[in-house]
This record gives C-alpha cells, structure tokens and sequence, in this order.
C-alpha cells in the first residue's frame, strides 16, 4: 500500500484503558478529515452495587457513530464479553462488516435465538492465521493461547507501519484445547518491523509464567478422585477447555456430568458443533442431578462472578429448583475474580460455608490459572514483537502504569500511556496524543439501552437511599379539599425516634400546608403541590434527618 501525503495512523481507545472490560479500540489511517476507520472489538463490563438496575455497561461509540460512513470493519479478537457482549446492542448504530472467528460468530448466533428481536449481524468468518485486506487496513490474526477457543492477536498493517493488538493472550505451550500463541509468527512479524504495540496488562504486576492450562486439569483430576461425595464446579461458561478437563475428569472416575445455566448450555452446543468436545458422552441436564447417587456427579455451574440469579447464588441459598448440595459435598471456584465482584462471591462462598459444603478455591489449589500473561511472558513477547511504541490496555490505572515502566524498563524506546477517549498519533513522528473525543459509558437498563446522564439511576441512588412519598389529594373550585388526602410512605423506617408514625408526620405536614394557605392560593394546582413537597420533606428531614423523594398531585374538581 502506497503512502498520500498528509496521512497518520491513530490509535483511539473508547474503552478498555484504566479498566477491566468494556474493551473497543478504534484504528484511523488517513488525512485526518477522512479517515478510515477499524474497530477492534466492542465489549461489555458488569454493573456493581452503584448502578442499581443495570445490567450491563457498554462503551459510548457515538464518536465513531458519526463517522460511520468511514467504518471499514469491526474485528472481533475473541468471544468473552468484555470483547464482543456490547456487538448486539451497538452494531445497528454502526452496521459494519463484522470479523470473527467461527467459535465466536457461532455463540453470538446462538445468543441471538435466544434474545428476542435482536439483529442478525451478517458475519465474516475468519481463521487464526488468516490474513486479509479490510478497507485501509491489511489484517493478520494471529494464534494466541488463551482461557478461550480461538483467540487471535491481529496484526495490522498500513503503509505507515505495523501495530500488533494483541487481545487477551498468555503463553501456554501445552493448552488443554486449541492452539498455543503462535511464537514462530510473532517472531517473524517482529522481524519486519513492528511501530507498535498494543497489550494486555491484566497480570503485569505479577511477576514469572503462568502455569499451564493442563496443570490446572491434572490438580482437578486429583481433586475430583479424592472427592466421597458430589462436586461442583463453577467456571467461567466460555473456558471449553476447563469444561473439557472437569468432563474428562469426571468421566476417569465414574461420575457424569451435569451442567447447569443457559450461558452453559449456550457454549456447550456451539462446542459441540465445532469438535471441542469430541469424544465426551453429553452433558446431562439439572433435571436428571436428583437421580444420581451422591458419589456418581459432578455439577457444572454458572456463577463464578457472584451473579445472584446464576445457579450457583441459588444453590448457596438453597432455593435451587433442581440442585441442592449437602454437608460434606465440595465446590470448586476454577475462576478469577473480576475486581468489583468481591462482595457477591463473598456471599456465595458464606452460604456456602454456612450450609457445611466444602469451598476450593485458587488459594487452596491448582484449580485455576489465568488467561492473561504475567510478567515473564510480557517480556517474552516483547522480545519477539521489538516495537517502537508500546500502549498499555486492558487494565485499570495501576496496570497501565506497571505496564508502562516494565516496557521502558526493557528498552522500548516510547512507552506511552494513554486512557479511554485520548487518539494516539502513532505515526509519522513520534507518538503523540493529538485529540480528546467524547467517550463514557451507556447502561443496558432492562431491555433499553440509556446513556449515562439518564436521570433513571440516580433517582435510584436516590430512591435507595431516602425512600419515597408519594400524596395525592383533590380540591374544589373554591379550593376546598374533597374526600381523604392519599398517602404512600415506601423505604422511611416505620416510626421516628420519638416513636411517632411516619405516615402521621406527613399527614401533619399535608394538613399544616392546606389549612395555613388562603382558599384563593389552593386553587393554584401548582402552587399547591410545591408548597406540600416542600412541607414534606422539611418536616421529615427533621424527624429522620433525611430528605425522601416526595411527588404530590392535586386535581381539581
């Protein structure tokens, strides 16, 4: 490809960079007032305790929306949601070509037949080692271990240089299923000459290699032969390689399998239709656990993170319509916890606990390896790829910043730091950040995506924390009140501290308003209504020391 005069090539996160999730890195060639554009993956991060009612948090793309005309694809590198959950809500926006790997395309197909009146999103289906022209861009997707089937590093080509994106990767060389991160060709593309790279920095503050993938599926075996009575695993849906090891584990020592949660039930059919799980007998369902002697199962369950309506929060509060465990069984956590969902396994691992079932986690054993590199594996990859540039991603301040000093560290001669919404020139010259674009967060409320200035959480926040009063009355022409004042009093505790009726100080507050204002003044509907809320909440601040939310209609008669 011949270089125009007037170009560069950008690097522009809308997110992934200062957290874990949400990933959507945006590439630009061309004179800045046309640009191509890629989008590297559009993912999702999970909702905690401060955004009551949400779902699910995508990234804001309106930057690119408005530019989508320019939009010569969006690449996929790999099917956990925080790289491709946010594709079926945002892709409409963009309608893009899509570019994935079959194991993707296929359970973002299956999770469309079961979410009624989503898009289909035409796919491209393409090969680890694939590579192919994409507008401006020339992609290569490179073979890279991971807790995933099919996971790719994408080198991606312009004529002003080459940038490899690496996703999320680590090295194992003996992965229990797919293939193992292809040195051979990261080598060689290093060899060519690499402008930059851009990398996980997850597990960069812990130091050495990661153990393997099979180590974790030999420490399962052992846990399982030893085990007298029923276990349970839970584990991240999409790690087929851990269902295959859990499986074939379960298998050696007489025990069948049953999984348990729809995000299960989705990997496993795709796995099924694409080999990964050759040679296994099938799965059985939650309903044949009840039948099968306490020694003879092994439950495969959704939940790792703490989700309260997965199978393993119902199972720690006993409130599982099919699996229930008993003293004595055993639950292993072969998974990571995601930061912000300590709390929620937290309460899983207590009811747990509490019900005498024994708990396994990475603390205790084997049972779990990361799929994102540690230190000794970054430098590795630095030593093969030899960039100009390198940008942290994938991680939260800390990460980036631990990222940026280990590659200065090894001699990279532009470690950059940079966070969501800041474009990188990375080349002609040095890098440099030209531009600050609008980027944030919109929330997946429900069946309705809202952006983040939505008034609809923090009238929850609000609501959550001070309750709500809700009076209604009718007045007459004269401004006379007309039958019982009606009155809601939701999330106040029952009595004040003097031990009076909350109901009974808003009364007395409604009726203190309407008798001290002039007949002519309550006619005024509005004037009314403002003079009760603010009566309202005055005198309940006073007895509670917090000011609810207080609506009050009057209609006139």
């Amino acid at each position: 490809m011949a270089q125009a005069a007037n170009e560069d090539f950008v690097f522009l996160p809308l997110g992934g960079l200062g957290e874990i999730g949400m990933n959507a890195g945006l590439y630009g060639y061309g004179p800045a007032k046309s640009r191509r554009w890629l989008l590297v993956d559009c993912g999702v991060s999970f909702a905690g305790d401060d955004l009551p009612g949400v779902d699910l948090i995508l990234p804001d793309l309106r930057f690119l929306e408005s530019k989508r005309d320019k939009l010569d694809g969006i690449i996929i590198t790999h099917a956990h949601e925080d790289h491709i959950g946010a594709l079926m809500e945002l892709w409409p926006r963009l309608k893009a070509p899509v570019y994935a790997t079959r194991f993707a395309a296929d359970l973002l197909e299956v999770r469309r037949f079961q979410e009624p009146g989503a898009h289909k999103i035409p796919m491209n289906v393409v090969e680890q080692g694939q590579r192919l022209n994409i507008g401006a861009f020339d992609v290569e997707f490179i073979a890279v271990a991971h807790s995933i089937p099919e996971a790719t590093a994408l080198a991606i080509r312009t004529p002003l240089g080459t940038v490899v994106h690496t996703g999320d990767w680590k090295i194992d060389e003996t992965p229990v299923l797919g293939r193992p991160t292809d040195e051979a060709r990261l080598r060689a593309i290093g060899d060519e000459g690499v402008l930059a790279i851009v990398c996980d920095s997850t597990n960069v503050i812990r130091e050495g290699i990661s153990p393997s993938e099979t180590e974790v599926a030999q420490s399962l075996g052992e846990i399982i032969a030893e085990s007298k009575h029923r276990v349970a695993v839970t584990t991240f849906a999409s790690n087929v390689a851990r269902l295959r090891a859990v499986a074939l584990a379960a298998y050696a020592n007489g025990r069948e399998v049953v999984a348990v949660g729809r995000a299960m039930d989705r990997v496993i059919q795709v796995s099924r239709e694409l080999g990964f799980l050759d040679g296994l007998p099938e799965f059985r369902g939650s309903d044949a656990y009840g039948y099968l002697p306490r020694d003879k199962v092994v439950a495969l369950l959704t939940g790792s993170q703490g989700e309260p309506r997965a199978a393993l929060a119902r199972v720690a509060t006993d409130n599982h319509p099919d699996i229930a465990l008993s003293p004595g069984d055993r639950v292993i956590l072969s998974s990571r916890t995601i930061p912000g969902n300590e709390k929620a396994i937290g309460r899983i691992v207590n009811g747990l606990v509490h019900q005498g079932i024994e708990v396994i986690t990475d603390r205790d054993r084997l049972v779990h390896v990361s799929g994102h590199p540690r230190r000794g594996e970054m430098e590795r990859m630095y030593s093969w790829v030899r960039p100009k540039i390198s940008v942290p991603a994938h991680g939260e301040a800390l990460h980036l910043e631990e990222h940026r000093k280990l590659a200065r560290r090894i001699g990279v001669p532009f470690p950059v730091k940079i966070e969501n919404g800041e474009m990188l020139r990375l080349a002609p010259g040095d890098p440099e950040v030209i531009e600050t674009v609008s980027s944030g967060r919109l929330y997946k409320d429900g069946n309705v995506v809202v952006d983040a200035a939505d008034q609809a959480i923090p009238e929850r926040r609000r609501l959550s924390f001070a309750g709500v009063i809700s009076v209604g009355l009718a007045i007459d022409s004269r401004g006379e009140v007309l039958g019982d004042v009606a009155l809601a009093v939701t999330g106040l505790p029952q009595v004040s501290r003097e031990g009076r009726s909350f109901e009974d100080i808003v009364e007395e507050a409604v009726f203190a308003v309407i008798d001290g204002l002039p007949k002519q003044k309550r006619r005024d509907p509005d004037m009314l209504e403002n003079a009760i809320e603010r009566a309202v909440r005055g005198t309940v601040s006073q007895a509670w020391g917090k000011k609810p939310t207080c609506h009050v209609q009057v209609i006139t008669i």
